[in-house]
């Protein structure tokens, strides 16, 4: 696949852009905030309840975490799996557990009351789940954002791959032996010539016959190729890390020549 690039917008977008990250900014504290919040109301009416129950002191303090907390550690584990891109179904049932649980409990903290009360205590819990999981959601966001490369043009690389062209080998004639002349054996087949090599980024054609000089280029010596070939600027990690590293992986040879720059030193 052709490497991607992401350009810097333009300067005339830079006032929607600072405001989308005040925006966003914005929405983080108070989603951090309300969070808080929920968790406080939940936590205080499952202390309430574990305190009516035969707990006292630290203990009726620490009860209420062995509840929530499963909902804290799901959440961070399914964080975690949507950032490896897989799922983790130990995690989602750590979290249901836990949510079904805070409701549950809050609304059992309520007692024997009218039917208000018991949505009024079911509401912290919901809530509480809900906004943590908006809050991991901007987190995963943040942590899974593509990183912005500056770069003064957009490479458009077609995907499709490029066979390099070799010129069309003639069969050598056979020409018919003398009559005084003993009979001469036809000439040995040529070598059969290695298959064409297939490259998946088009800009290893321009590349490739740098190393013919028996040295291995830098990153000077390709990013000047690739800018005379019509490729524009492309930024110096695309060329070591993708170009070079594509026309090495298919010559693992050309890695071991000695580099450019020190054979010219020493000459």
């Amino acid at each position: 696949m052709a490497d991607q690039h992401f350009s810097v917008p333009p300067s005339g977008d830079g006032t929607r852009s600072q405001t989308i990250l005040r925006l966003a900014v914005l929405a983080a504290l108070l989603t951090i905030g309300l969070t808080a919040v929920t968790f406080w109301l939940s936590y205080e009416a499952l202390h309430t309840l574990a305190s009516a129950n035969g707990l006292r002191g630290e203990r009726a303090w620490a009860w209420p975490a062995t509840i929530d907390a499963f909902i804290v550690i799901g959440e961070v584990l399914i964080l975690r799996a949507s950032l490896l891109r897989r799922v983790d179904w130990l995690a989602v049932f750590l979290t249901a557990s836990g949510s079904v649980g805070s409701i549950v409990l809050n609304v059992a903290s309520a007692g024997e009351v009218a039917p208000m009360a018991k949505v009024v205590h079911a509401v912290p819990p919901c809530a509480a789940l809900l906004i943590f999981t908006a809050l991991m959601r901007q987190i995963y966001r943040a942590l899974s954002a593509p990183v912005v490369a500056p770069s003064t043009s957009v490479d458009k690389v077609d995907d499709t791959p490029v066979v390099a062209r070799v010129a069309p080998v003639e069969p050598t004639p056979v020409v018919p032996p003398k009559p005084e002349q003993a009979p001469q054996p036809p000439p040995a087949e040529e070598e059969q010539r290695p298959a064409p090599i297939v490259y998946r980024d088009p800009r290893c054609l321009v590349v490739r016959p740098l190393y013919d000089t028996g040295t291995r280029p830098g990153t000077g010596a390709m990013r000047a190729a690739l800018a005379a070939a019509g490729h524009g600027r492309v930024v110096d990690s695309t060329i070591r890390g993708t170009i070079r590293a594509e026309v090495e992986e298919h010559e693992p040879h050309l890695g071991q020549l000695p580099p450019a720059i020190a054979t010219a030193r020493t000459a």
